[in-house]
């Protein structure tokens, strides 16, 4: 129940562009980089894959993520798609929910040559950082598929849509 019929704190002013992703929509992932000694991980939803000879993910990182910042000493990082399950895993990574201890002890992660894996996805990507440039306030990498693993069609997909999560009907 809530005592307000809009957002309670809603801008006066909304920027149309910001808007306009809101109603983009798409899938939510995770993205990870590190080892045991440095790991860092960031829910993105803002990317799509590139086909091609050698097919790419392109995403927009926040510049100030220790992510960024891993995923640039490493060159290497893992593309992980999350499920409506790991909604409060995604929340944690993403900064807006509590982590004791850290994102990274909410879920079981698995050692990869790309990077912390999480145990439970099953559709993931190990990628290799290529090229960034900085767009808008926000850093777009591209970074190279180098092994993919595609689960189970029946896998219930965690989407994102003007500020919320959603799930297919």
């Amino acid at each position: 129940m809530t005592i307000h019929s809009t957002h309670p704190f809603a801008d006066a002013d909304p920027d149309p562009a910001r808007r306009l992703r809101g109603r983009l929509g798409g899938a939510v992932t995770l993205w990870t980089a590190g080892d045991e000694r440095e790991r860092a991980g960031l829910t993105v939803a803002s990317l799509m894959v590139a086909l091609g000879p050698e097919p790419a993910v392109l995403a927009l990182l926040d510049p100030d993520s220790d992510l960024l910042t891993v995923l640039r000493e490493t060159g290497r990082g893992v593309v992980q798609l999350l499920s409506w399950t790991d909604r409060q895993l995604a929340e944690a990574f993403a900064g807006t929910a509590p982590a004791p201890g850290g994102p990274f002890r909410q879920a079981p992660f698995v050692a990869d040559a790309h990077g912390p894996r999480l145990a439970t996805a099953t559709t993931w990507a190990g990628v290799r950082l290529t090229a960034e440039r900085e767009v808008g306030w926000s850093v777009e990498v591209t970074a190279a598929l180098e092994r993919i693993e595609i689960g189970d069609d029946a896998d219930d997909p965690l989407l994102h849509r003007r500020g919320r999560f959603l799930r297919l009907p």
